[in-house]
């Protein structure tokens, strides 16, 4: 118990280290004034000496210096295009709304910078691919912020199902569940045309460790059924082409996959509040193994593999038994890391490749479709920036 409370304190309140010299730190600037700002950058950032958090920019800018004053920014900026045309930010973190990761991070590219793109990476699949042309032509790095995947719990759960303990994979099963209230009615998860919906949100992750735990990438989206957003006092034109809910069955080959979302799991017998079901269960041949808070292990997290015959144990771990790491680095620290190493031409010990991101939005794409919501609209693209590569 002391331990769990020192890791999670020194998690979320992480020592401040001076900054390096030799190099210089990389500037980030964040567009967007978000809540999830804290947790995945500016908090990282206080312990990585090649880090400093310079820039944010917002729609006002008051909410732009609101928030600087309270994480300790230097620059704030009324509009995007404003911090984008500063030439003394080198990263970006896009932490926008779903529909205008497209627009945004291409923008950032054009402006010479290398950006961290919150998840769903886009829209569409399509838009995916055109972020990433353009970010090869301009040689710079673009990562997908899956936060999760860089962390050792996680790399250790899937040497695990690599080293054929629990055999040939035959199912995995993930449940991305949140208890009602979680987001209000308003929340930009239920708005359609800022890309909502619990599979674009929840169900990235889903997907995501699906085809990461299991190695495959899906054949086919078998069943894909939803439970619609329904405000209480929807407007005469409501439309209901948000999911609140989505259940799908995938095949992956010989692998057969189910994944439930929600934004808001109904209180027991109507009264009694759930808890996050955050949950991930991989059943081999020979065995299982179950990770429970797969996303955010820092905190607390299991990992119980039983094989033929009853045995059984159960794993944790917080560091790595090789490479950089303290145990109390949350999945965001160790993504920063790879963020890091990769621009300054280090190779990190996780990465998130293009194709990997690519794969993960096309099958979200398909899922959306088999259900009957159809895909998400895409961005009008901008197409003279990558015929030119400018």
């Amino acid at each position: 118990m002391t331990s769990l409370l020192k890791r999670v304190y020194t998690a979320f309140h992480p020592p401040t280290l001076p900054k390096s010299t030799a190099p210089e730190p990389l500037k980030f600037g964040i567009l967007g004034a978000a809540n999830i700002g804290p947790f995945a950058l500016i908090l990282p950032a206080k312990s990585h000496p090649e880090v400093v958090i310079y820039a944010v920019a917002a729609r006002s800018l008051t909410k732009a210096q609101t928030y600087a004053n309270k994480h300790g920014i230097e620059k704030a900026y009324e509009g995007y295009q404003a911090m984008l045309d500063d030439p003394e930010v080198d990263v970006v973190y896009n932490a926008l709304p779903n529909a205008l990761h497209y627009e945004w991070t291409m923008k950032a590219l054009m402006a010479g910078k290398h950006v961290l793109n919150e998840k769903p990476f886009s829209d569409t699949a399509e838009e995916a691919r055109e972020m990433f042309e353009l970010a090869e032509k301009k040689g710079l790095v673009l990562l997908e912020a899956f936060h999760y995947r860089f962390h050792p719990a996680v790399k250790r759960a899937k040497e695990i199902i690599k080293s054929g303990e629990i055999g040939a994979v035959k199912e995995v099963s993930v449940d991305m569940l949140l208890p009602r209230g979680s987001f209000s009615e308003g929340d930009i998860r239920y708005d359609f045309s800022l890309g909502g919906g619990a599979f674009m949100d929840l169900g990235t992750y889903a997907m995501n460790s699906i085809r990461y735990f299991s190695s495959s990438n899906p054949t086919s989206v078998v069943e894909a059924t939803y439970e619609a957003f329904e405000p209480k006092s929807p407007p005469p034109d409501y439309v209901k082409n948000v999911d609140r809910r989505m259940e799908v069955k995938l095949e992956l080959g010989d692998i057969t996959a189910i994944a439930r979302c929600d934004f808001a799991l109904p209180n027991l017998f109507g009264i009694i509040p759930r808890f996050p079901q955050i949950n991930l269960k991989v059943q081999g041949d020979k065995g299982s193994l179950e990770m429970f808070n797969f996303i955010l292990p820092t905190i607390y997290h299991s990992i119980t593999v039983k094989t033929q015959g009853g045995s059984k144990r159960v794993e944790r771990v917080y560091k790595a038994k090789e490479g950089k790491g303290e145990d109390w680095w949350t999945t965001w620290r160790f993504q920063l890391d790879a963020m890091v190493d990769r621009v300054r031409g280090r190779e990190p010990d996780v990465w998130i490749a293009k194709g990997d991101t690519l794969a993960n939005m096309e099958w979200i794409e398909k899922v959306y479709e088999k259900s009957g919501l159809g895909r998400r609209p895409r961005t009008d693209p901008i197409v003279d920036v990558l015929e030119q590569g400018k």
